[in-house]
């Protein structure tokens, strides 16, 4: 909460340790007087530079890896939304006015995002201490006759050792994470395919995974092809990530898929879908609505577990929420009830868009304000086919590159 009276300005310019400003290009914004004294550098010679410009490697050493280090650090923090702490790093600078020459340095950093109101990162604070004349001390103290390090010395790199040990495990455990991922988005994208949905030019789907994130594999969408030129539609959310929500969704997918061309009623085929869930681990919980599409009658036959609200919209903008048959999350009653179903009236051109909550939910806010965003987006763009509905629809709601959380969407013109 802001405080009446207080210059912000004033303050951060005059915070004892050294911090930076990034924007997302990693360009230098702004820069307090404590980084211009550690780095003895100017305001004029620092912001308006991109970041690695201003603060190459050291050319004479071989193994400078500081700028691959904080690059990595600035990347992860720019992907997760997360602040990242650094080990001690040895990041050498440039000595102003003497080319090529450059000074030892080494840092203790920390990178924090600056989020804006939907959640993406807006700016970066790098902070950082220098650490230098602590390491240098250490390599330089009076030693004993015998030659054996000092108590204190001995400590000192004792720390050293095991911050780049941890630096270097948490590296490896990161590309773990990204294998996983990769695996994960892979098989999720892979079970995703539909035949029927290939023979339906006036559809277009997306799958977006969570951007850096292993909050991923979750979302489905699908669609099947039923008697009398009727088919139906379905998104859903298994609770969970990685690869045993994507098995689990495979497992749910396929099932509800069997269901409905079985049953052909969306109240059915998700009460079958919900007794079925209760049997497979990690699937309590899961959302998903189903809809029916009659070409002939103009109808839509709906029914909805726990999941945000379809859209009808209508060629002249308006948007009509499909909330008349909600009922809870797959498998949560010990016992099955029926489901309740609900039917819409559409005109021909009318779209029908179902996604998944990561389309409309934003920390610190409510559904309905991420309801109403997205009606609104909806209501400027009415006229626009599918596919580019689709890319129009993700790019203002600033998820074009993936949000904090994975999402499928699709978009039927009727």
């Amino acid at each position: 909460m802001a405080v009446a009276g207080i210059d912000y300005a004033a303050l951060f310019a005059a915070t004892p340790s050294p911090y930076v400003v990034l924007g997302r290009d990693l360009v230098i914004v702004e820069v307090n007087q404590a980084y211009l004294d550690a780095t003895r550098r100017t305001r004029e010679d620092l912001v308006g530079k991109y970041i690695f410009d201003a603060f190459p490697d050291n050319p004479s050493d071989p193994d400078a890896d500081g700028v691959r280090n904080l690059s990595a650090s600035l990347h992860r923090v720019l992907a997760t939304g997360e602040p990242d702490t650094m080990a001690l790093q040895k990041y050498d600078i440039p000595i102003m006015g003497r080319p090529e020459a450059f000074e030892e340095r080494w840092w203790s950093p920390i990178n924090t995002p600056i989020l804006g109101p939907d959640d993406t990162v807006v700016w970066i604070i790098h902070r950082v201490e220098d650490v230098t004349a602590f390491v240098q001390a250490r390599g330089t103290g009076a030693r004993p006759l015998d030659g054996k390090l000092t108590e204190r010395e001995a400590l000192e790199a004792e720390l050293y050792a095991r911050a780049r040990e941890l630096q270097r495990l948490n590296e490896e455990l990161r590309q773990a994470h990204a294998r996983e991922r990769q695996v994960a988005v892979t098989l999720q994208e892979a079970m995703l395919q539909s035949p029927d949905l290939a023979r339906h030019e006036n559809v277009a789907v997306r799958y977006l995974p969570a951007a850096g994130s292993l909050n991923v594999c979750g979302d489905w969408y699908d669609l099947a092809d039923l008697t009398d030129g009727r088919f139906s539609v379905a998104v859903g959310d298994v609770v969970g990530h990685g690869l045993e929500a994507a098995a689990v969704m495979g497992m749910l997918r396929s099932a509800l898929n069997a269901a409905i061309r079985a049953l052909e009623r969306p109240a059915q085929a998700l009460e079958v879908l919900g007794l079925y869930a209760r049997s497979v681990d990690g699937a309590l919980n899961t959302t998903a609505v189903e809809a029916l599409v009659d070409p002939t009658s103009c109808l839509i036959v709906y029914s909805n577990a726990g999941h945000p609200p379809p859209v009808l919209v209508h060629t002249d903008g308006t948007c009509e929420l499909l909330d008349r048959a909600t009922d809870p999350p797959l498998g949560v009653r010990p016992l099955p009830v029926p489901r309740p179903q609900a039917t819409a009236t559409y005109t021909p051109g009318d779209s029908l868009v179902l996604y998944t909550d990561g389309l409309i939910e934003r920390r610190g806010e409510d559904i309905y304000a991420g309801l109403a965003r997205l009606t609104d987006t909806l209501s400027r763009i009415s006229q626009l086919p599918p596919e580019h509905m689709a890319d129009t629809l993700l790019a203002r709601l600033g998820l074009a590159g993936g949000g904090p959380d994975d999402t499928a969407l699709v978009i039927i013109q009727l």
